[in-house]
């Protein structure tokens, strides 16, 4: 069966992967010049289940009402004539309103121990090395309020098979990762051993040549006019299934077949700090960091350190805005005062966000021969091998 796919960002190689090693002839077609350079290109770098939890609650709700007006703040709705935007935001206050999150959470957790397996498959199968590190996450809190909403949690984490291990010995925090020793008002923690980090860009660019020597997937960079690979008279000349993997454009491309995907663009940013000199490295954390009551997440990639988060409801603008960017320099400076910032690159994505926070893949409405694989969220890199396995099995 000829397959073609649209995008060649983590949800588009994995699902070309797959459909590759079932047999199926495979053509992957990608705006961009090279694989992985939009949300699969510099994001915080954690295969995180343990960071499974929906958003889908009133306390988020109320906090996202306050924080409307704060540049700095971890999630910021931008007020404007904003259709997409309204309709979307009703809708998450509706599947929170349902009481989707914890259906939901438990379903992503258990995604996300499913690919975590995947990864380790992929990675001995097809020998890629991506700056793995199997560190795990640590959760960290200086807040009581947040510590305890994380530890009424570990029932729902630990039924589905993620631990949550809750830790409230300071000392007990500076052996899992002795940079904290640094860190103030540091009150308590949970760590998950079982998760890893690494560079997502790396491991795309590593699988688009494993696909591409190996499997024989043909590569379309620089695809200008993706729209006709889902025009019928275009399907039934040259594919027999088109698997749309295209972010935030899937909804444009979608809308041309007659479906509407619930997603909307939902801003994320990211820097990397280059250490200066070897006891630069020395100075990274090794344990990859999640500040829950911040938002922002922490990676040593290689000595390169990756510091991500924020989100923000800004409609389709790839704009890196400083005050955005700040807060995350600002974490650093602060949490990690021993290492040298002066070095840093910065970067903006645009992640494809469902209001359910669920990801999609399945067949469209109107076409049987368009599947979607795309709306992971931030949670594309964590998910995506599972997803997409499960989609190339519809095919």
């Amino acid at each position: 069966m000829k397959v073609g796919v649209i995008g060649a960002g983590i949800a588009g190689l994995t699902a070309a992967y797959y459909s590759a090693k079932v047999g199926h002839e495979v053509s992957v077609y990608e705006y961009e010049p090279h694989p992985a350079m939009r949300c699969s290109y510099a994001n915080g770098g954690q295969i995180s289940v343990s960071n499974s939890e929906v958003w889908n609650t009133w306390n988020n709700i109320v906090k996202g009402i306050k924080w409307m007006f704060k540049k700095d703040a971890p999630l910021l709705i931008r007020p404007s004539l904003d259709f997409d935007k309204a309709l979307w935001l009703a809708k998450f206050i509706y599947h929170t309103a349902v009481n989707d999150h914890a259906r939901n959470t438990a379903s992503t957790i258990i995604m996300g121990i499913e690919a975590r397996k995947l990864y380790d498959e992929i990675c001995t199968e097809e020998g890629i090395e991506f700056f793995r590190s199997n560190c795990g996450i640590l959760h960290i809190y200086k807040n009581y309020d947040y510590f305890s909403q994380a530890q009424d949690i570990k029932p729902l984490y630990q039924a589905n098979g993620c631990e949550w291990d809750i830790i409230e010995d300071i000392d007990k925090l500076h052996e899992i990762e002795p940079t904290l020793k640094n860190m103030r008002g540091l009150i308590g923690g949970i760590f998950t051993s079982s998760d890893f980090v690494g560079d997502i860009h790396i491991f795309c660019t590593e699988l688009a040549n494993v696909l591409k020597t190996k499997y024989n997937v043909q590569f379309h960079y620089n695809s200008k006019t993706l729209n006709y690979l889902t025009n019928p008279n275009m399907l039934d000349y040259k594919f027999d299934r088109v698997i749309i993997s295209a972010g935030v454009n899937s909804v444009q491309l979608a809308k041309k077949i007659g479906d509407r995907l619930p997603i909307y663009p939902v801003k994320g940013y990211s820097v990397t700090i280059n250490s200066n000199d070897l006891n630069g490295y020395k100075k990274l954390p090794e344990v990859s960091i999640l500040d829950d009551e911040a938002k922002i997440v922490c990676s040593n990639l290689g000595g390169r350190f990756r510091i991500a988060g924020t989100a923000e409801f800004a409609g389709e603008n790839y704009d890196i805005r400083h005050d955005r960017i700040q807060p995350l320099l600002n974490w650093a400076r602060t949490n990690f005062p021993d290492i040298d910032t002066s070095n840093y690159s910065s970067w903006a994505c645009l992640r494809p966000m469902t209001p359910n926070m669920m990801p999609i893949y399945t067949r469209s409405k109107h076409n049987n021969k368009v599947y979607y694989h795309t709306g992971h969220g931030h949670l594309g890199w964590t998910l995506s091998p599972y997803t997409a396995k499960l989609l190339v099995n519809q095919l």
